[in-house]
């Protein structure tokens, strides 16, 4: 357990340019406080000690705003930045690190009491607010931008954005191997929704090029306005 917290510790400082040093971070990062009640929480839940598990997830809620169940199985390297209103559900697995922005979701979408929420792969990065409905699969390396809907798998090393999430025109993150802040590559040409606005406006572009050199005269054509019906008297 303790090797487990020094990793998460070292994670923050190499992933958070604000964190000035490791005594900061123990006092002052709730993501940190949440992990570290965590692992002691899911040690009393495989100890068959159940109650006192979840009086200590509960408590972590209240003091930090992470909700984490007990049974959640949470790797090292983990860095929940911020993480206000993070919620982590029972048969959840998350990798080891991988980075959770505050407002995500790994949520379950249906009553069995079997595996019913999301698997993090190494490496992941999840963006704030973003949503993993069900039992989905998230390869190594993949990366949720913000405010995405997951609700299908995602392969490795591939950005989605979105809702529901589709893949990016283009992965810079896969490119570059860039530790990618939230999640979302900040390019012009990443969102495919961009991407076609961009074609469209080009695509016109030339269409009045072609006419302007044809000295093409564009006459608008008047539409007629319905007559008004007189009231009955």
């Amino acid at each position: 357990m303790l090797e487990s917290l020094k990793k998460d510790l070292s994670a923050v400082m190499v992933r958070d340019p604000a964190a000035r040093s490791r005594l900061e971070v123990v006092l002052c990062y709730p993501g940190f406080h949440a992990l570290c009640f965590h692992r002691l929480a899911h040690w009393l839940w495989h100890k068959n000690i159940r109650l006192p598990a979840r009086w200590l997830s509960y408590f972590s809620r209240f003091f930090t705003g992470i909700e984490i169940h007990p049974a959640a199985v949470i790797g090292e390297g983990v860095f929940i930045d911020h993480g206000m209103g993070v919620v982590i559900g029972e048969t959840a697995i998350i990798g080891d690190n991988v980075t959770i922005y505050h407002g995500v979701t790994l949520g379950g979408i249906s009553l069995d009491k079997g595996p019913r929420h999301p698997r993090i792969g190494d490496g992941v990065i999840i963006g704030a607010g973003a949503k993993l409905l069900g039992p989905v699969r998230i390869g190594e390396g993949a990366r949720i931008g913000s405010n995405a809907v997951v609700v299908d798998d995602v392969a490795e090393h591939t950005t989605v954005v979105g809702v529901p999430a589709h893949p990016l025109v283009r992965d810079m993150d896969a490119e570059t191997g860039a530790f990618e802040a939230y999640g979302t590559p900040c390019d012009e040409h990443a969102d495919p929704v961009q991407e076609e606005l961009r074609e469209l406006r080009q695509a016109v572009a030339a269409l009045q090029a072609e006419i302007k050199r044809r000295h093409i005269t564009v006459t608008p054509v008047a539409v007629p306005k319905p007559e008004k019906k007189e009231s009955a008297s």
